[in-house]
């Protein structure tokens, strides 16, 4: 199999080993221990500046690309974007802080989230967070009481449910009416939320932002949410004469976990979508906003890679075998909550076939802890290196200490040498907050 058609960050070198940014990761599980996050700096900037191209070309430079700390949140890799000429998204106070230690400017900063604690609010209104996303009507009054108690006017954008089916898992389907997030376009209350903000004399409505889902596959969804975002603009300039800024129209965009995800070139999202908004934006008598997206995991799924070593194999006559691994939900809990597609190959035999049918199981206490189930991958034996592929995003974000396992290392390879940009827990760490 040809992994670089999954990220073409990989490759199989004269050994039979997968590479990650020519990085041999037989080498790198040897030098820094499994399990081991490792992401590829070069696919990282590679994307981002594939992101970040479009907006040249079609907006001259008016906008850019926002980077979802969500998908996978550390100081380095939020100084590897930035540096690229990426915004950051944040979606709690630990975020926040994170970004701010990494140096991002605070006015580069959008803080999301559907339930934003007093703590949260006060510490963006304190730090300047330039974009304040407000998610609900109880949480515009809340911040505009706190604005007012300080004498400030922050900016601020209202998140907007657009009514749009994204044709993806129910649990990560977040732009229709059904949804903890946003005001609802359909019943009015957008329109009403806006009203608020715009006779509010302590907030300053900026703009609109939607989210339609994510890992979407089609280009449609996302030109439909343009054309809907754009009238709700034409129509709150109209009805209340407030002329906004900018257009945040998400992200979402499908990375591939496997060789056959019908993955798009990021370009030709960007491509459909900048075509609706000049049209639209035409068809409508407004100036063209500044437009922002959210690739999300697309920034760093592909570019990242999980590395285990393989503990023991259980074979249970006509039903499976099992590959125990010394990760697991701890470490990286999708399959466990939603049943999450992986590629899964044995490093150190990558120039072989994936002719052996396996289930890929963890550590942990209990019954569900896999990351695959029934998954092709060569011959295991114990002691060899297992990859899992794509891990960049949501692993390290959703890992947990559960059974008290400590977290994962995190090295990050450019043009083939590794260096820790997380260092491994330890039992001491597990042990630190305890009284």
């Amino acid at each position: 199999m040809d992994y670089s058609k999954i990220s073409d960050c990989l490759g199989v070198n004269d050994a039979g080993h997968l590479t990650v940014s020519g990085a041999d990761t037989l080498s790198l599980a040897e030098r820094f221990g499994t399990p081991l996050y490792v992401l590829s700096e070069d696919k990282v900037r590679d994307t981002c500046r594939r992101y970040l191209r479009p907006f040249h070309e079609h907006y001259g430079g008016l906008g850019t690309s926002i980077y979802a700390s969500k998908a996978f949140c550390c100081k380095e890799i939020l100084r590897v974007v930035v540096s690229e000429g990426l915004d950051v998204e944040v979606v709690s106070g630990g975020e926040i802080m994170t970004a701010l230690a990494a140096g991002v400017d605070a006015k580069k900063i959008h803080f999301q989230g559907n339930n934003k604690t007093v703590d949260e609010l006060t510490l963006a209104l304190d730090r300047g967070i330039g974009d304040i996303v407000v998610d609900n009507i109880t949480e515009l009054h809340r911040l505009d009481r706190l604005a007012e108690e300080r004498g400030i006017t922050p900016k601020i954008s209202l998140r907007i449910k657009p009514g749009i089916d994204a044709h993806t898992h129910a649990f990560i389907r977040t732009g229709q009416i059904d949804s903890k997030f946003g005001f609802a376009l359909e019943t009015g209350e957008a329109m009403n939320a806006a009203r608020e903000a715009v006779s509010s004399t302590h907030l300053e409505l900026v703009g609109l932002h939607c989210h339609i889902g994510s890992q979407v596959f089609d280009r449609e969804p996302f030109v439909l949410a343009a054309k809907v975002m754009l009238g709700l603009f034409a129509k709150i300039k109209s009805e209340l004469g407030k002329t906004m800024t900018h257009l945040n129209l998400g992200g979402g965009f499908g990375v591939r976990y496997k060789e056959e995800d019908g993955a798009l070139p990021y370009e030709s999202y960007m491509d459909d979508v900048s075509k609706a908004v000049h049209e639209s934006c035409a068809q409508l008598g407004l100036a063209i906003p500044k437009i922002y997206i959210e690739p999300g995991r697309s920034i760093v799924a592909e570019a990242g890679v999980t590395l285990y070593t393989v503990g023991d194999i259980k074979t249970i006559p006509d039903v499976r075998t099992y590959v125990a691994i010394d990760g697991g939900m701890f470490e990286n809990p999708r399959y466990a909550l939603y049943q999450s597609d992986y590629t899964c190959l044995i490093a150190n035999r990558a120039d072989k076939p994936a002719d052996f049918v396996a289930t890929v199981a963890g550590k942990c206490c209990e019954s569900g802890d896999l990351i695959q189930e029934h998954t092709p991958m060569q011959k295991p034996e114990i002691g060899d290196i297992l990859a899992v592929l794509s891990t960049g995003a949501y692993n390290y974000s959703m890992a947990s200490n559960y059974n008290r396992n400590p977290r994962p290392a995190c090295v990050m390879v450019k043009d083939g040498q590794p260096r820790v940009i997380i260092r491994r827990e330890t039992y001491d760490d597990l042990l630190r907050l305890d009284v």
